[in-house]
């Protein structure tokens, strides 16, 4: 049991941050980065890389109110064959610019709901992908899945395209909050979804929960969790949701009277973290657990976590390669984000060139901030001495102990670790090294 330090926990309660799933945030882009810096940072990655490759599918056929996701609505299929069309002109653009031949060591497909896709189009996809950035023999392949959107031949055409790791979708079982976010879906959906992917040998499942939810408490947390054990999943992802009506305007259809307030989206997330320890798993950084012998619990043990858009990850490439409208690359150079707009990406894609819109150029100071913010929600802990810039970290770990004394220690050297009765204070703590945050930005909650 953790035993919460009362005066930080209060602190907590109601402050907001950055998730942190880059350096800077998505919220610092600027307009100042388009096609041409694209087109520079593609130029400089070495020929033989490994790289990882994200393809985002955008469209859904019904929108979940509680999702803060660049999707779009459709009931019909027509607008899918054109977006596969354009994904294929822009990773034509995209190969044209690498200077040499990469191979791909993670390549995931998110959305969005990338299984509405029908089955020819999923492989057609991956053929395409493939044909333009082949796979390196341990590549991981994985797709989200919403389970009221896989069939039998969907899930063929992910394992004849050579998926290896599913993520379901999930949120919570219970009808009522599952009412209030406008995503029904039975258990026994996603129960027939996983015993697909396994029956296919797509082995690695992973289930991703959230916890803050309209309606939600204990007893229903508790429920949703017993069901989510029941099916034994290799990774559980618990996020905390994040309502930014503001960001987000389809949040508008959930009440805020209905939401926890900060001390009850505490008591979830702690709840459910004892849940799944309790239950075998190992806890990973903020948000995710997994079996002690998956992939992402050895790199945790082994301080080879890493944190890219999609959250966690044991993805050590330094290069990731955004394909669709709103993607995002890390590229040498920055961050360049693709235009967001369905009908904006596609006109630019036409155009043969990029489809940048905005992003960031990485500074030195960057990415000696950014690293020790990766470390410290990877491991809990940032060691100046790690960094190539350790003066610049020792002095950024002295301020955050400064700031946060109750919750961390300091020694002698300058590293600084987070007391595991504090850890649900780690994006909080992670802001005293960001040297773009201001009390004016706009984040979700911090717990």
């Amino acid at each position: 049991m953790i035993h919460l330090d009362p005066k930080l926990t209060e602190r907590a309660l109601s402050a907001r941050a950055p998730r942190y799933t880059s350096y800077p945030p998505a919220t610092q882009f600027g307009p100042d980065i388009g096609a041409d810096t694209a087109l520079r940072w593609l130029s400089r990655i070495e020929p033989g890389t490994r790289i990882s490759l994200y393809a985002h599918i955008p469209f859904c056929r019904r929108l979940c109110w509680f999702c803060a996701c660049r999707t779009q609505g459709t009931q019909s299929e027509a607008p899918l064959a054109p977006y596969v069309d354009a994904l294929e002109a822009e990773a034509d653009i995209i190969r044209a610019a690498l200077p040499g031949a990469v191979s791909v060591a993670h390549l995931h497909l998110g959305g969005g709901t990338p299984t509405f896709l029908p089955p020819d189009l999923l492989v057609r996809l991956f053929t395409l992908l493939e044909a333009r950035f082949p796979r390196a023999a341990d590549a991981e392949i994985s797709v989200e899945v919403d389970p009221t959107e896989i069939d039998g031949p969907r899930l063929d055409a992910l394992a004849a395209s050579g998926v290896t790791r599913a993520s379901l979708g999930v949120q919570d079982f219970e009808p009522a909050v599952q009412a209030a976010i406008g995503r029904p879906q039975s258990f026994e959906q996603t129960k027939a979804a996983v015993d697909g992917l396994r029956a296919r040998d797509i082995a690695a499942v992973n289930l991703d929960l959230l916890y803050g939810l309209p309606k939600q408490d204990r007893a229903s947390l508790n429920r949703t969790i017993d069901m989510a054990l029941s099916l034994n999943p290799d990774r559980l992802a618990l996020y905390g949701y994040a309502h930014v009506p503001w960001a987000s305007k389809r949040q508008v259809m959930i009440r805020a009277d209905d939401l926890p307030d900060g001390a009850a989206r505490l008591e979830l997330s702690l709840l459910a973290a004892e849940r799944f320890t309790a239950a075998g798993y190992q806890q990973i950084g903020i948000d995710h657990f997994a079996r002690p012998g998956d992939s992402m619990a050895v790199a945790a043990r082994a301080g080879t976590l890493r944190r890219n858009f999609q959250g966690y990850t044991t993805d050590a490439a330094q290069t990731l390669i955004g394909l669709g409208a709103s993607a995002i690359s890390r590229l040498p150079g920055g961050h360049a984000q693709n235009a967001s707009g369905t009908a904006d990406w596609k006109a630019r894609v036409a155009k043969g060139r990029p489809a940048t819109l905005r992003g960031h150029a990485e500074t030195a100071e960057d990415r000696v901030r950014g690293a020790a913010i990766e470390r410290l929600l990877c491991d809990f802990r940032v060691d100046p001495a790690m960094s190539d810039d350790p003066d610049t970290v020792r002095a950024l770990t002295a301020r955050a102990a400064q700031a946060w004394g109750g919750a961390v220690t300091l020694d002698g050297d300058g590293v600084l670790t987070i007391r595991d009765d504090a850890r649900h204070l780690a994006r909080m703590i992670a802001v005293e090294f960001d040297a773009y945050a201001s009390p004016e930005g706009r984040h979700s909650m911090a717990v």
